[in-house]
């Protein structure tokens, strides 16, 4: 009995030093909804050696470009998800990719969407995080994804003059 107990207690000690290994990359989500509460995308967060990789796809979305930003506050309530705060900002920096004072940690590429209303993105940015740091967007303080109405100018501060916000998702492990 004794032996039994043993050998238990090492196979899980040997499971345990090879958890970390098993687990693969840091990776988050974040289910898009819409004002009435429907869901109409899915944002998935991957930690790979060249940054962060992010691919959302978007269903049931009105067709044409839309600007595509992280928020600094993990909190969506509709129907204008303005609980979800400003740009995720942890640099100061202006809004826009194309801003010489840009660009925020959360300004990405405009997510375009196809007559069928679907539509997908498939990027990396060294911009955000998952791991522990001042540009995590899984800190102390929870993040959203944010779909906005109209395309990112990618210059004008401090939104890009991407309008009203259609769709919000808080990032989550």
């Amino acid at each position: 009995m004794r032996a039994l107990l043993l050998l238990g207690v090492a196979a899980m000690l040997a499971g345990c030093a090879s958890a970390p290994a098993d687990r693969g990359p840091l990776s988050a989500e974040a289910m898009l909804k819409d004002k009435e509460g429907k869901q109409v995308g899915v944002a998935t967060f991957i930690e790979t050696p060249e940054g962060l990789r992010l691919a959302v796809t978007g269903y049931r979305l009105p067709p044409g470009g839309h600007g595509l930003h992280v928020h600094a506050v993990g909190l969506c309530e509709p129907p204008e998800f303005t609980s979800a705060g400003a740009h995720f900002n942890p640099g100061n920096k202006q809004h826009g990719r194309m801003n010489p004072a840009g660009p925020h940690a959360g300004d990405l590429p405009n997510l375009v969407v196809a007559a069928s209303g679907e539509g997908g993105i498939d990027i990396t940015t060294k911009a955000i995080t998952l791991s522990p740091g001042p540009n995590s967007v899984l800190g102390d303080k929870p993040t959203a994804l944010v779909v906005h109405a109209n395309p990112d100018d990618d210059k004008t501060d401090p939104t890009g003059n991407s309008g009203g916000r259609i769709a919000c998702g808080v990032i989550t492990k």
